[in-house]
């Protein structure tokens, strides 16, 4: 309506002026409304096409949408296993900071683990000292076993010194009885030394490895009881928790809750444009928004991100082909926008619908030198139209509130 009635001023109205004051035409004899479409249909005719002209130029270069909003992610809160829940920190709503407590599931059983880890280090503990203790066994043992053997030595030497200079005064039978002894004694020797080295090796190598299972069957066994608590990843805010003593939480089909991160739909406002517009979207273009939740207000945004790819487009691959006609809407390009001054969103609610428009720019091409007469006139049309959007996009803001609730009927 606002394109038409700035069309009918350069085109009906001079139309009928010079058929009113050069023609001499007067409105209500010549001109009456049966005639109104033959005795105007120049300046009717001009009106229209300058009017879908206008209204085309307008929101393609200067494109609008109504599919905006402050999105924000939310973080789910999850356990990292099943059980049930024994005590609650927080409320159903509140602010939390990175590390605080929010809920502890029962931990009986990996308490009993962690008991279970702790006297098993003890145990081992208490066989190190009793193989410390053997190894001083064994070196007594293996003293005892030498003498034993040089005491046989001995009397073997002293009884074969005996026959050699008075042969057949001491029985051939006893001399062998005496070196079987000697061999006995010598593997005596080999056995104690055998059973200390083994004693050291427990000592060394097998006790430590024992330890060092345990220690890390009581690292585990702490890692499962501190999963017992499960605390904030990040600050934010807790909504909806309505989580209670005694409910079973579980990560893959009932968590307990969702976390909002701070700031989170704050600092970015995303937009949904139409296709057509995706040569025309560019970074760096100048736009204004006016959000439900904060009314009455413009705020001057400027786009950052355009994203290269049209959500309605994705699919994953399956045992299916793809059917084309399964894509029911076109689709939307999403542009990311940030406030062009600092603090620009503060009072808009994160999830509060918004009207965004954009507005191309083409000072540096109209400022190039080598730019024609005709293209800078064209460009500053082009541009000087953006005024048009401005000045609707503040009716809008003006009549929102009204629309939203008079209109509506709430």
């Amino acid at each position: 309506m606002f394109e038409l009635i700035i069309c009918s001023l350069v085109t009906i109205l001079p139309d009928y002026l010079y058929r009113r004051y050069v023609q001499g035409k007067r409105f209500g004899k010549e001109i009456t409304f049966y005639s109104v479409w033959y005795e105007l249909r120049w300046g009717i005719t001009s009106c229209l096409m300058l009017t879908v002209s206008l209204i085309t130029m307008i929101f393609y270069f200067h494109p609008s949408t109504n599919s905006a909003a402050l999105f924000f992610r939310t973080i789910p809160i999850l356990p990292e296993g099943s059980g049930r829940v024994a005590e609650v920190k927080v409320g159903v709503t509140a602010p939390v900071a990175k590390g605080d407590v929010l809920f502890r599931l029962d931990s009986l059983r990996q308490e009993a683990a962690l008991e279970t880890a702790r006297r098993k280090i003890a145990e081992v503990d208490a066989a190190l000292v009793a193989a410390e203790a053997d190894v001083v066994k064994a070196e007594a043992q293996i003293q005892e076993a030498k003498s034993a053997h040089q005491q046989a030595k001995d009397e073997l030497n002293v009884k074969s010194e005996l026959q050699r200079r008075s042969p057949g005064i001491v029985p051939q039978r006893d001399i062998e009885k005496l070196q079987v002894l000697v061999d006995q004694r010598q593997a005596g020797i080999d056995a104690a030394v055998a059973a200390k080295q083994s004693t050291i090796l427990r000592v060394s190598t097998l006790l430590p490895a024992e330890k060092g299972s345990a220690e890390a069957a009581l690292a585990q066994a702490q890692v499962d009881l501190d999963k017992t608590v499960i605390r904030a990843g990040v600050d934010g805010r807790v909504e909806q928790f309505t989580l209670r003593v005694g409910d079973v939480v579980n990560p893959l089909m009932r968590p307990a809750g969702i976390l909002i991160p701070e700031g989170a739909g704050r600092r970015v406002l995303q937009a949904g444009f139409g296709q057509i517009e995706a040569q025309v979207m560019k970074e760096g273009m100048v736009a204004e928004a006016t959000c439900i939740s904060r009314p009455w207000v413009i705020i001057p945004m400027i786009v950052t991100t355009v994203q290269d790819y049209i959500a309605a487009g994705q699919f994953r691959g399956g045992e299916q082909l793809l059917e084309a006609q399964s894509v029911a809407q076109p689709g939307t390009i999403l542009v990311f926008l940030e406030p062009l001054y600092k603090g620009g969103l503060e009072g808009v609610t994160p999830g509060s619908s918004c009207i965004v428009n954009a507005y191309t720019s083409n000072h540096e091409t109209i400022s190039a030198k080598e730019t024609s007469a005709s293209t800078r006139i064209a460009l500053h049309i082009v541009d000087g139209v953006g005024l048009v959007h401005a000045l609707l996009l503040r009716i809008q803001a003006l009549l929102l509130p009204i629309k939203t609730l008079v209109m509506s009927g709430h």
